[in-house]
């Protein structure tokens, strides 16, 4: 299964050579994945049908770099009046949040770079939020991937989580094992 952004510069079949029919694909703003506690969502029916129907045995997070999705999170004002687009991306707050606190000597397209990787992460730790991921991946019978496409330097790093070494709690912390990168 990949959970991916739907700009279409970043098509993960395309980017990862994928054939039709090889992989269950849910396209969202900035490859966000809400908390189980959330409520519905079609991302949360998505990932039901793929882990307890299709039974998948990976699930892959690929963002990329220049997401307008996290350039819109990066942007929003807490004070700002709702709309569409921020009740989706508040999704990656802690994400924000972590990466405001770890660049915030940077510029704001550089620290939006950093927050594109944060919020892979956050979105992995928000997998584990929901009871049959969680039990499946303790379990060995399915593997939680986080993939970044860099298209302006045609590179690719993926990394896999390590639930034994992650703590899922408020500081978001993750470990990751087997991490790869190639151009």
């Amino acid at each position: 299964m990949v959970i991916a952004c739907a700009d279409s510069r970043v098509c993960p079949s395309n980017v990862l050579g994928f054939q039709p029919g090889e992989t269950f694909t849910i396209r969202n703003i900035a490859n966000l994945v809400p908390p189980f506690v959330r409520g519905p969502t079609e991302t949360n029916a998505a990932l039901e049908f793929a882990v307890n129907t299709l039974q998948v045995e990976n699930i892959f997070v690929i963002g990329h770099s220049c997401c307008g999705g996290i350039r819109a999170l990066m942007s929003m004002q807490d004070d700002a009046s709702a709309s569409f687009i921020k009740n989706w991306v508040v999704i990656g707050k802690n994400a924000r949040i972590k990466t405001e606190a770890a660049a915030s000597n940077l510029s704001f397209d550089e620290q939006c770079s950093h927050c594109e990787k944060e919020s892979i992460n956050h979105s992995l730790l928000n997998l584990l939020t929901y009871p049959w991921i969680e039990q499946k991946v303790a379990n060995g019978e399915l593997m939680i991937h986080g993939g970044y496409y860099n298209f302006i330097d045609c590179s690719f790093e993926k990394w896999t989580l390590d639930y034994r070494g992650t703590k899922v709690d408020g500081n978001g912390r993750i470990a990751t094992k087997n991490k790869a990168f190639w151009c």
